[in-house]
């Protein structure tokens, strides 16, 4: 192979010229015959027993090199792309065949590449790191929700249902007089104060005692997704069977040793008051890098070909779906369940995948700036990591994860690392929610 010349042709457009010897065209030329001769009846001949060059005088010299070309055109064209010093871009090719005969393949192939790309002010970014504050309140926020997983349904009698309870009821409804469809239920359970049902029904309900009867007068939304109901007044005939409420078990040494491996509630509280600081200094953590990336993005300046953003789309969608199969669900029953088509689905992602992108070149470009090149130890502790994650042999990583962009993920993240550690991060003031 060999790249006989490159010119760019349009905004992230490249036209390739590129030669293929005779030695290598001649050798997919007769595994082209060996593949289709099986297939060629010659009279004179029993099917698949023909010599080549007896096929190629019956159809033709160039009987095969439509195959030849197919087979050597790949390797080729990565191997000139290489040559060039250019990244493609997965986007369509323009290929034009030049020549092709005793002397080799001669071929064009213009692609799609990555942009040029300037980024400035990336060292010394300004951020506000969020306080890590962990309050009483935010403690006894945790013991509650403990509270709730371990409460109990008791019954309630001998007063009137209120918000938080839980009401067994009968319901019909009536628009006009007329009952209408999925207005009625027997013994439904609802929580007052979910905001489960319409505005104003389940106001209604509360004030009301166990036996009673009563009818709940409400207005369906104008929006209400039943359009024959949207905007219809409309009357509920109640019947309340039961009320229930949650009863919480009472805060101390014995509720600890039961929810926990503590015996007493200070040690408990304490334990909390520790793993709340952790998730918030995480957080906080998450929260400078995310501003730190913003300010990237708001800096990268390149003319970016609409492919990679495509290609980006391509990737979350798949890991749209790999998370939907892991629930049991495929893709073309999500779109239906949802009510979407793929058009208005692919462009909810089209603002993550700009992100994305653009903090990707950002990156590879400081990596490039700064002249970072991981150590062949990052490299096996990268591939070892990856082993030890997909818990396979590291071998097994190498054959499926080319080196080559190992090496480029490994970069690109001691290029955040470099603009992490020289930003300016001042700690906020403002107790953290």
């Amino acid at each position: 192979m060999s790249l006989k010349s490159s010119n760019k042709v349009a905004t992230n457009r490249y036209q390739l010229e590129v030669g293929v010897d005779a030695t290598i065209f001649e050798k997919a030329l007769e595994q082209a015959y060996r593949r289709e001769n099986k297939k060629i009846s010659i009279p004179g001949f029993r099917k698949g027993k023909a010599p080549r060059a007896f096929v190629e005088k019956y159809y033709g010299e160039q009987v095969f090199y439509e195959d030849a070309i197919n087979a050597v055109y790949p390797d080729a064209l990565e191997q000139a792309i290489k040559e060039a010093q250019l990244e493609m871009v997965e986007d369509k090719i323009d290929f034009d065949l030049v020549s092709a005969g005793k002397d080799g393949v001669v071929f064009k192939a213009t692609i799609t590449t990555k942009p040029e790309v300037e980024i400035d002010n990336y060292k010394g970014i300004a951020v506000t790191k969020k306080p890590v504050v962990v309050t009483d309140e935010d403690i006894d926020a945790e013991i509650k929700k403990v509270q709730e997983r371990n409460s109990r349904m008791i019954t309630v009698e001998d007063r009137e249902a209120q918000n938080g309870d839980i009401v067994v009821i009968d319901f019909d409804g009536y628009v006009d007089g007329v009952a209408f469809d999925g207005g009625k239920a027997d013994n439904y359970s609802l929580t007052l104060g979910s905001g489960q049902f319409i505005p104003g029904f389940e106001e209604q309900v509360v004030g009301h005692k166990t036996g009673d009867e009563f009818d709940v007068n409400v207005k369906f939304p104008e929006d209400y997704h039943a359009e024959n109901l949207a905007g219809k007044d409309a009357v509920f005939k109640i019947k309340l069977h039961e009320i229930k409420m949650k009863e919480l078990p009472e805060v101390d040494d014995d509720f600890v040793k039961d929810v926990s491996d503590f015996d007493t509630l200070d040690k408990y509280k304490e334990d909390i008051r520790k793993r709340l600081t952790d998730a918030k200094e995480r957080s906080a953590k998450d929260d400078v890098e995310n501003q730190l990336i913003d300010k990237l993005v708001e800096n990268v300046k390149a003319e970016i070909p609409q492919a990679m953003y495509e290609n980006r789309i391509n990737e979350d969608i798949r890991e749209f779906s790999y998370r939907l199969q892991s629930q049991g669900l495929n893709l073309e029953t999500y779109l239906k369940y949802t009510g979407m088509d793929k058009d208005a689905f692919r462009k909810q992602f089209l603002p993550q995948a700009e992100r994305q992108v653009k903090v990707r070149l950002a990156l590879e470009q400081i990596a490039k700036l700064e002249n970072i090149h991981p150590t062949d130890e990052e490299i096996e502790e990268e591939f070892a990591k990856l082993a030890k994650s997909y818990d396979i042999d590291a071998e097994k990583v190498k054959a499926f994860i080319p080196k080559e962009e190992l090496v480029k993920d490994i970069a690109v993240q001691k290029a955040i690392d470099l603009v992490r550690d020289s930003a300016i991060i001042s700690e906020g003031t403002e107790k953290a929610e």
